[in-house]
């Protein structure tokens, strides 16, 4: 398994380097052991976490719910973990 996906029973754990304040809100591809994102919202007052949270969810398919940001929260640094999708899933749908 990658560096940036770890799976733990029916949790995902997801390493996501995020690029705030861009043109649009996209799946970059790898950056280092994370996987790149950029975000059209703004570091401010959490709006590029909650926006993460949002893209990600949408683009996988998820409630909202499922998406939760474990660390990273004022760090373009950030853990996710994801319930209610495989691994392979997740690699298919975000093009990996």
């Amino acid at each position: 398994m990658a560096d940036w996906l770890r799976e733990s029973g029916a949790t995902l754990t997801l390493n996501v380097h995020v690029q705030p304040a861009a043109k649009r809100s996209e799946i970059i591809g790898l950056h280092g052991d994370a996987l790149k994102v950029r975000l059209a919202a703004p570091a401010i007052d959490g709006r590029a976490n909650a926006a993460l949270l949002e893209f990600l969810a949408q683009r996988l398919g998820l409630a909202k719910s499922l998406v939760e940001l474990k660390s990273g929260h004022n760090s373009r640094r950030k853990v996710l973990m994801l319930r209610g999708v495989s691994a392979d899933t997740l690699r298919r749908l975000l093009g990996q």
